[in-house]
């Protein structure tokens, strides 16, 4: 495995520490080597101590043993080069020299303006061979024509067979899942469609503002950064149809169909059903935090979104009439990643209280699954009051460590399963429906609405849904 931005903090605060993980676990072939390439130039022994260094922050300290990252550490190496230059990949190959039917995964945690140089370069120095896989992060692209452009070049030089792009929110626990709770449960099939679920909410909240990123992110911003990926694709899992079966080309086919049933937000749409927002200061935490202007590598003056929040409808018979409303942003009140199933109300309202019933489907900060009913309080009368019943994965098993999902991804990666990986069509399809949304904001030009940090939004983002009679799920007051 080669690791392009093997310096960087995906690397060492995702990657290694997985990989660790696997190794752990046994899970790793013992041929199996993890060569980082960086521009830093340090040699192989500074590599290993600034990634320990890294493990022993990232990692709990029961699952850290020094004698098993000792025995990792004889995994890795380090090559220092310019991943721009193509000169460099020469010199790299010759260093790795011939590997007859080894499998070489090209990880590329870079920026995406370095995916087409690197995979060309790859190719004209012999690195691209049948054997040779290669693993995009996310995003691919700013655009329609730019995820065109970079789709076609990396398949001119890798078969879609061998190109893994990487979601890791498709790798967590809960996510899969949701695929196990909606198709091997006969309780939910029948009532999972418009005659019984009134709308559905998917929250990604963070409490961190842009930390380290500020130049990708000023220039990327919410909608691109998140909704345009994590979000859709957790919208697709809710919404697709049944696989035929339990396969890479069967469940990416799917989750294509949802993609390409959302109805276009154009034109005046994009005012009525989309809200940005941006964050100022504000107290997280018993901390004051500063606005989005003010944080490191933002332009003062910028307009880029720290928040966005859409409206969005999937024509199709299962879905027509149902709301799913995608919410993202940085500086929030709470840390949270969640979906939220809430039903219909009962035909007839037989007592007083009428609550709904509500499937809450929490990946972050805890993975768990609850199901909030109706029920009766003690005492005398008939008082309702609602109750959940809950799937706590960490108390269900616990007795199994829990898996981060660059664990499983990178397991996948190595062999060959392409199940929980973008197909080329699902991504150019998310910038098919996301670029008229950006377009509109761009000819109906107005500065995102401001919120204070360690809220939920701007109050326009309130509006969008209670309008309607509804209203964010544990929204703060």
């Amino acid at each position: 495995m080669l690791v392009f931005g093997g310096t960087g903090d995906l690397a060492l605060h995702k990657l290694i520490p997985a990989l660790y993980h696997l190794h752990r676990e046994n899970r790793l072939h013992d041929d199996v080597r993890i060569i980082a390439l960086a521009r830093q130039d340090i040699d192989r022994d500074a590599y290993l101590a600034l990634t320990e260094r890294h493990a022993r922050a990232e990692i709990a300290r029961s699952d850290f043993e020094p004698a098993v990252w000792d025995r990792f550490s004889q995994r890795l190496d380090y090559f220092a080069m310019d991943a721009s230059q193509r000169s460099e990949f020469i010199r790299l190959a010759h260093y790795l020299g011939q590997a007859e039917g080894r499998v070489r995964v090209h990880y590329l945690a870079t920026a995406p303006t370095l995916f087409v140089p690197i995979a060309s370069n790859l190719e004209s120095a012999g690195l691209a061979g049948e054997n040779a896989r290669i693993v995009l992060e996310k995003p691919i692209g700013h655009s329609l024509d730019s995820a065109l452009e970079i789709n076609e070049a990396i398949g001119m030089v890798f078969p879609e067979s061998r190109i893994y792009r990487i979601d890791h929110y498709l790798g967590k626990e809960t996510v899969q899942n949701l695929m196990a709770l909606r198709f091997a449960n006969a309780l939910f099939e029948p009532i999972w469609r418009a005659g019984h679920i009134d709308h559905v909410q998917i929250t990604v909240a963070e409490t961190l503002g842009v930390e380290n990123r500020g130049s990708y992110y000023d220039h990327a911003g919410a909608m691109r950064d998140m909704l345009q990926n994590h979000l859709l694709q957790l919208l697709c899992l809710v919404a697709m149809e049944a696989p035929v079966r339990f396969d890479a080309k069967s469940i990416r086919g799917e989750k294509v169909k949802v993609l390409e049933a959302l109805k276009p937000i154009t034109g005046g749409d994009v005012q009525d059903k989309t809200v940005r927002g941006q964050y100022g200061a504000g107290r997280i935490g018993g901390h004051d935090v500063q606005a989005y202007y003010f944080e490191k590598n933002v332009d003062n003056d910028s307009d880029t979104e720290t928040f966005v929040a859409v409206k969005a409808e999937i024509d199709n018979w299962r879905w027509a009439g149902v709301p799913f409303y995608l919410r993202t942003g940085k500086r929030m009140a709470r840390k949270r990643s969640e979906i939220i199933i809430t039903f219909k109300q009962v035909p007839h309202q037989l007592f007083s209280k009428g609550e709904v019933n509500r499937l809450v489907i929490s990946l972050q900060p805890e993975e768990s699954i609850s199901l909030q009913l109706m029920a009766k309080a003690p005492g005398k009368g008939m008082q309702l009051e609602p109750v959940e019943l809950d799937l706590n994965l960490a108390h269900a098993f616990s007795s199994t460590r829990r898996w981060e999902a660059y664990e499983r991804l990178l397991l996948d990666v190595i062999e060959g399963d392409s199940t929980l990986f973008m197909r080329r069509d699902e991504v150019e399809a998310a910038w098919n429906w996301v670029d008229p949304i950006l377009r509109g904001w761009q000819s109906h030009y107005r500065k995102p609405r401001p919120y204070p940090a360690g809220t939920d939004g701007p109050e326009q983002a309130r509006r969008l849904i209670e309008h309607q009679g509804r209203q964010w799920w544990r929204q703060a007051t």
